[in-house]
């Protein structure tokens, strides 16, 4: 994993692209979910393990959960290491984590430590 670059502003904008893609398409299965006669959804609260390690960037990625339709971010554990995220469908606890990991923590760890 390459280091953070906070002064990067490239990688700013490629982590408000990537923010941008997952907000969208977050926001057409939480529609898709609204309008379907019988949604067949499995909330839960998923612990996602950190790898950031600044509270700025621990903050961020939860504030990036938290705006991304049909998630929500609940809480950090107190030495730092997990994110507690509450998801609208949660049926795979492992995807969920996947998808915060590789979609939002990683480009994050790019411009945050």
């Amino acid at each position: 994993m390459s280091r953070a670059r906070p002064w990067n502003l490239l990688a700013w904008i490629w982590l408000g692209v990537i923010f941008l893609r997952e907000f969208v398409l977050s926001a057409f299965d939480v529609m898709r979910a609204t309008l379907a006669p019988r949604p067949d959804l499995r909330p839960g609260v998923v612990a996602a393990p950190l790898r950031l390690r600044s509270r700025l960037g621990i903050t961020w990625l939860a504030n990036m959960v938290s705006l991304t339709p049909g998630t929500t971010s609940l809480h950090v554990s107190k030495d730092e290491r997990i994110l507690y995220v509450h998801a609208m469908d949660a049926r795979d606890p492992e995807a969920v984590r996947r998808a915060i990991t590789e979609r939002l923590e990683r480009p994050t760890m790019r411009v945050l430590p």
